[in-house]
């Protein structure tokens, strides 16, 4: 039997995926010696903050008939693809070497993406009313991330 997410669950899921990213972050941050890449990582990790209170706001505006069923989904597809997304875990939990900038970006990008992907399948669930457009932004944000890691890790290739 599926489950399927309303609103307020998408939302939830979208603030654990900041909280993972900040966190991942900032652990990078703490195992990284370079100043420069510190202060990179612990940058990134102040975003996923401010992405997180976002998503916080979005959740603090539901009402009651936010929280059923808002989309039409007889298949459940929307929701085995958030599903496959959330049980992937993005900026999950593995075992990584994190005195290795190289390997914290790629990681980084890789969880970037992931979080991505996410968020164009939540805009799926989320009406125009309760910020389709903001989220729209978040990915931009993420996007940016992207390109900053992917310098970055250029840089130390050179």
């Amino acid at each position: 039997m599926g489950h399927d997410f309303n609103v307020d669950e998408v939302f939830q899921m979208a603030e654990q995926i900041e909280r993972n990213g900040a966190k991942f972050y900032r652990d990078a941050a703490d195992s990284i010696s370079d100043e420069s890449a510190t202060q990179v990582l612990l940058d990134l990790a102040k975003m996923e903050d401010e992405h997180l209170i976002v998503f916080e706001h979005f959740r603090s505006d539901l009402s009651g008939s936010d929280v059923e069923i808002t989309v039409f989904d007889p298949e459940g597809e929307a929701e085995q693809y958030l599903r496959a997304l959330a049980d992937m875990r993005v900026f999950y939990q593995r075992e990584i070497n994190k005195s290795s900038l190289e390997e914290v970006y790629k990681e980084a990008i890789l969880a970037e993406k992931d979080s991505i992907v996410f968020y164009l399948g939540m805009k799926e669930l989320v009406p125009e009313r309760l910020g389709k457009d903001r989220i729209d932004k978040i990915i931009k944000e993420e996007m940016k991330h992207i390109r900053l890691l992917g310098d970055k890790l250029s840089q130390l290739n050179k």
